[in-house]
């Protein structure tokens, strides 16, 4: 994030005096318009952060830099992002240490890129994949806005996994996908014993074949899967109560650790619910759980 005066090119928020806020590009000549008049980009460029900004008609704006979280929601996309609470989530749960070698697959409109680069500082690694073009170029712009250049720790590659996977031994994988599934191996392949996988899911679908896989490899911990939810409070002398705008899902996570060379996770002593891995089950089946030929044998006794 930038220091200093504010300067032309760069994001800045707009606040008026109901909450309302408005993202606007700072551009030398240039004007915000608003109901109450317009507001000179030039009044506002080389002015502090947290300045107050008059239109012509004396409506007052609190103009601000984004933070991260609110850099993310509002930058241009190419992709759907990962929102602000699944981030702090996948920060704090795949513990994303300064110096951290970090692999990401997905790379979207960048918004997790930030986070993730906020987290491992100049002295980590990331290695960004991202396999249409268009998407890459929208993320590479969106991180280097942020930041006013770019970031000596990132490595962004325009290749699919798990084809195009590196050699590199990584600490933590973070997938966000279609089918990560498929990467689960090669990834495994990657991460060193201790080491983080993280995946970001959108469909109760995706999340179930991805336990499942990861379950089948045998090569991680018993994965843990979660859904982060927001809600906002009303505060204002005796009135305080839950906001009417709620924070709705908008994705799964799922993580999991890597095990040491040659060992396997023990089989679970909890034992499936009745049905779970049924004759209709057809995807990937955890170490002691029953072939489907086996399971269609027991469900014609």
């Amino acid at each position: 994030m930038r220091s200093g005066p504010l300067a032309a090119g760069e994001w800045v928020t707009f606040t008026d005096p109901k909450g309302r806020v408005k993202s606007i590009l700072l551009r030398e000549g240039g004007a915000y318009h608003t109901t109450k008049g317009g507001i000179s980009h030039d009044d506002v460029i080389g002015q502090p952060d947290g300045t107050v900004a008059t239109s012509v008609e004396g409506q007052q704006f609190l103009v601000l830099r984004p933070l991260l979280a609110e850099y993310t929601v509002m930058m241009r996309r190419g992709a759907a992002i990962i929102y602000p609470k699944e981030a702090a989530r996948i920060i704090a749960g795949a513990d994303i240490f300064p110096g951290a070698r970090v692999l990401e697959a997905g790379v979207g409109s960048g918004a997790l890129t930030l986070w993730v680069l906020r987290a491992i500082g100049p002295t980590g690694t990331l290695h960004s994949y991202e396999r249409r073009a268009e998407f890459a170029e929208i993320a590479r712009g969106n991180v280097e806005t942020f930041l006013g250049g770019p970031h000596p720790a990132w490595q962004l590659r325009q290749q699919a996994l798990p084809d195009g996977i590196g050699p590199e031994p990584i600490d933590r994988a973070i997938l966000d996908m279609l089918a990560p599934w498929d990467c689960i191996d090669a990834v495994a392949d990657r991460l060193v014993p201790g080491g983080i996988l993280c995946v970001y899911l959108a469909t109760t679908t995706q999340l179930g074949r991805v336990v499942e896989t990861i379950r089948a490899h045998t090569g991680f911990t018993e994965p843990e899967a979660t859904e982060t939810m927001n809600r906002d409070w009303h505060v204002q002398g005796l009135a305080i109560r839950p906001s009417h705008g709620t924070s709705p899902h908008t994705g799964f996570l799922v993580m999991a650790r890597k095990l040491a060379p040659g060992v396997q996770s023990p089989l679970r002593k909890r034992r499936p619910a009745p049905g779970a891995y049924g004759p209709d089950y057809t995807g990937p089946r955890p170490p002691g759980v029953p072939s489907a030929e086996a399971a269609q044998a027991l469900g014609d006794d």
